[in-house]
């Protein structure tokens, strides 16, 4: 056997595990997380709660992508966006990737538990369970509000990293987990309009195959304003300055647009463009949160 061969097909083999944990989504939660970590105080935050916090999530949350692909094997296959994924394209076997979720799962929980605290590894676990199962097992097929009902889920990495350094829950947390909330509907329904024809063909039913994109697009209009009058939540409870304001108005305000460019041009790539835009928005959005917790109060 050529060992040159043989590191290559090993590197490959990583790579497609890597890839079951969906590592560009993960990277967003990190995010949201990091800054949940930080925004729970006016101090550094513990370099051991930092890493190992993180990684406890990290780790929780790529399980739970993992599971996902599992479940949705038969649906990746006739999707083009997901069929190369290695376990549709038959790299990687379920058992395989069924293992690989236990054991990073269960890493991440124990971390959590030994060197955080138990209430984020509750919160944690109860994440995954309602992204892996609950939402990719059920709700994904049975009803067009999917997202809306499940995006619960994937709303709480900030919660849980506020909750990593604090060890309690506190209303100022749960408004960033009410903005995230918030923003799934029309974050993910911008690529369901998208990606329609192939939801359609997988039978899945996202809200422009159930709804038609029209209707969908009034609802990711409405929900982008929903969102802006919830991300002024933060200043409106003092929890913020003015600098965030600033920022939540700007960046709300181009959400809309892409809503509306959605709205007024059937088609094209008006869909993609607005999922692209919104990635953008929750990024710069916590971003904004961190300048001004830390620069306001340093200069105040």
């Amino acid at each position: 056997m050529n060992p040159r061969v043989d590191i290559e097909q090993q590197g490959v083999r990583v790579q497609d595990f890597l890839e079951l944990c969906k590592p560009s989504v993960v990277a967003l939660m990190l995010i949201t997380s990091l800054i949940g970590m930080l925004l729970a105080t006016d101090q550094m935050v513990p370099l051991d709660v930092l890493l190992l916090g993180n990684l406890g999530i990290a780790l929780s949350a790529g399980s739970a992508a993992v599971i996902n692909h599992v479940v949705d094997q038969h649906i990746d296959e006739k999707m083009a966006r997901t069929a190369n994924r290695p376990i549709a394209r038959g790299r990687i076997e379920p058992w395989q990737a069924v293992l690989f979720a236990l054991i990073i799962g269960f890493a991440g929980l124990a971390i959590l538990v030994r060197f955080i605290n138990a209430l984020t590894a509750w919160l944690t676990l109860g994440s995954l369970v309602g992204y892996a199962f609950i939402y990719t097992m059920y709700l994904k097929r049975a009803t067009p509000q999917n997202i809306v009902i499940g995006g619960l889920a994937g709303a709480s990495p900030p919660l849980l990293g506020w909750t990593a350094v604090t060890g309690d829950l506190h209303p100022h947390s749960l408004l960033l987990v009410l903005i995230i909330f918030a923003w799934t509907p029309p974050h993910f329904w911008a690529l369901a309009v998208h990606r329609s024809d192939e939801y359609a063909m997988a039978k899945i039913p996202m809200l422009p195959v159930t709804h038609g994109k029209k209707y969908t697009t009034i609802n990711i209009f409405l929900y982008t304003i929903i969102l802006l009058l919830v991300s002024f939540l933060p200043f409106v409870t003092g929890m913020l300055g003015w600098l965030y304001l600033f920022g939540a108005a700007i960046l709300g305000l181009g959400f809309i647009y892409w809503s509306l460019m959605m709205f007024k041009v059937e088609g094209g790539d008006s869909g993609l463009k607005t999922f692209n835009y919104s990635i953008f928005y929750l990024t710069a959005l916590f971003l904004v949160m961190l300048l001004d917790h830390y620069l306001i109060a340093k200069f105040a």
